[in-house]
């Protein structure tokens, strides 16, 4: 069943085109991560956050990308880090057009 990560961080850098141009090569990336089926690149500029909205086809994979992403992003200087992993309700979904 597929599930929905959420991730969010601190980010002092870039945003909107800029942000997209210096992140490009990571977009890229992403799709190539197991299960990955989506994500929906986050930004809040007056509150300098960052992150995503992730589909991967199980919660096994999509905890496993969390915890590499996270690890990443540590490594990078970020902090702060949150993540959370959802399941999905198919029912309610199909009604609003989700699924």
């Amino acid at each position: 069943m597929a599930v929905i990560m959420y991730v969010d961080f601190p980010h002092k850098g870039a945003f909107g085109e800029e942000m997209a141009t210096q992140m490009e090569g990571l977009a890229q990336s992403i799709n190539k991560e197991p299960g990955f089926i989506w994500k929906y690149w986050t930004q809040n500029e007056a509150e300098k956050t960052a992150g995503g909205v992730y589909a991967f086809d199980t919660r096994e994979n999509a905890e496993k990308y969390l915890a590499m992403h996270s690890e990443r992003l540590a490594q990078w200087g970020y902090t702060d880090i949150r993540g959370r992993v959802f399941e999905i309700n198919e029912t309610l979904s199909k009604i609003n057009k989700s699924i």
